[in-house]
């Protein structure tokens, strides 16, 4: 983005979002006035507390990918532009995560580190998200996460060795500038998992399944008024299909379909006998369950589906169009008994936003 870009940029979203906080005619001139002068001068601007916090929110209720946009404004936002040591770093990545899982009662939260200017990135997180399994390559096939199989190697290199288990977490990756990168673990005890259990039967049977309670996604950027702020972690809470309908259930995750179906007594040898849906539907019925009994937040797809149907209405009423991506806003389990799925949506990208990063950081 060349200054002239920034400069509109800055100045589009500094007179939106002041008039959206009601702020005056006189207020809202001086400091579009303020920011133009400073990014003549430095090519950059340091944007206030207020206009970060409601940026990122912002960024929350544009996002076309998601479902969860009724909450937008209880996003807990924590300003950590001033934090640039690689200890202080790690702290905070730390007090996210034990804030945001909140002993089960899920926050919505970010945290956002220095934006980046001319090209530099002082902080960077290696992480797709802060909780992650990882996956392992061996003689009798993948353990754990294939997803994770090119990250656990990186991993591996910088001196981490993990079990071997299916479900070992890895451990946070961290860059300041252009140092080495460096490695710390989740602290056990800010860690909670849950065992996943089915509450009718045993569909697992010898197999130790459980997955995180908090999804912090730490590898898109989150560009507000024109600066981009490349490692701002945030998460939300999981809806349950997420989990059971594609982290434990695709393929090329931890393909556990057949495995179900076979607890279950299911006729896997013809597709016409929907198996794969019947051992799906128990799959998310044991996700629900299980998140439900250890006392972690965690949402239904159709009740998402509801709220997102309240989100719609609310944004009508504020005189704002309601865009999305129609491909990830309906759920991955019987998308049609939702009211997305019979409904077009403006995939426009509005700004402020999160995006993904053009390519992985470690390559």
């Amino acid at each position: 983005m060349n200054l002239s870009e920034r400069m509109q940029e800055a100045d589009y979203y500094i007179f939106n979002v002041y008039k959206e906080l009601g702020k005056a005619e006189e207020e809202i001139e001086e400091r579009r006035a303020a920011v133009q002068q400073e990014l003549k001068e430095t090519g950059t601007y340091v944007q206030t507390t207020e206009e970060l916090a409601q940026g990122a929110k912002i960024a929350w209720r544009n996002n076309n990918h998601c479902i969860g946009r009724l909450f937008w404004d209880k996003l807990e936002v924590v300003d950590a532009r001033h934090v640039t040591s690689e200890d202080a770093v790690f702290q905070a990545l730390f007090t996210h995560i034990e804030q945001a899982t909140n002993n089960g009662k899920i926050k919505p939260r970010i945290t956002i580190f220095p934006p980046e200017h001319n090209g530099e990135t002082r902080v960077r997180i290696w992480n797709h998200q802060l909780f992650r399994y990882a996956g392992y390559q061996t003689e009798d096939g993948i353990v754990g996460d294939p997803a994770s199989l090119a990250f656990t190697e990186k991993c591996q290199q910088l001196g981490w060795q993990g079990e071997g288990t299916a479900f070992d977490l890895l451990p946070i990756v961290v860059q300041i500038g252009n140092e080495a990168p460096t490695y710390r673990e989740i602290p056990e005890e800010l860690v909670l998992e849950v065992p996943i259990r089915h509450p009718d039967f045993s569909i697992f049977h010898h197999l130790e399944v459980k997955w995180y309670a908090v999804p912090i996604i730490s590898d898109m950027f989150l560009e507000i008024g024109g600066i981009p702020y490349p490692a701002a972690p945030f998460n939300g809470w999981y809806m349950g299909t997420e989990i059971g309908a594609r982290n434990l259930a695709d393929e090329n995750r931890y393909n556990l379909l057949p495995h179900v179906a076979k607890q279950l007594g299911l006729n896997t040898k013809h597709l016409n006998t929907l198996w794969k849906d019947r051992a799906l539907v128990e799959l998310n019925v044991a996700v629900l369950d299980s998140y439900k009994k250890h006392g972690v937040a965690i949402v239904d797809h159709h009740t998402a589906a509801k709220q997102f149907k309240v989100f719609e209405n609310n944004e009508k009423k504020a005189g704002r169009t309601v865009t999305g991506k129609w491909a990830w806003l309906i759920p991955p389990l019987s998308p049609a008994t939702t009211h997305i799925f019979h409904k077009p949506f403006d995939n426009t990208v509005n700004k402020p936003n999160y995006f993904y990063r053009d390519k992985v950081i470690y390559e």
